[in-house]
């Protein structure tokens, strides 16, 4: 995976993007996007993830929720802001982990 940092003359905050696989066994369901949003809420860079042609703020519950991704489909996370690298980075790894939904697993 490899983050793509966009700078041009209209857009002077950084904005960084990855794609990544939802790899927990039940997808974006509530408890892996209260983490996610719970992360995204800690960095000031806006966040967004894009899901089929949808696009979510990566901050809101309601939102990330409903894109319903499934196991095995893939996701991309756009950050915009001084820290859009950290913030993309972090929940890139969250979305590798599996949200750390270890017990969905078993």
């Amino acid at each position: 995976m490899e983050t793509r940092v966009d700078a041009d003359a209209e857009c002077p905050a950084p904005v960084a993007r990855r794609e990544v696989t939802i790899v927990n066994a039940y997808g974006l369901h509530m408890r892996p996007s209260t983490r996610f949003v719970k992360l995204a809420g800690t960095f000031r860079s806006d966040v967004w993830v894009d899901f089929r042609g949808a696009r979510a703020n990566g901050k809101s519950l309601l939102e990330m929720t409903c894109l319903g991704a499934e196991h095995g489909t893939s996701l991309e996370i756009e950050a915009k802001g001084p820290d859009a690298e950290q913030a993309v980075a972090a929940l890139a790894e969250l979305v590798a982990a599996g949200f750390h939904m270890d017990d969905e697993n078993s």
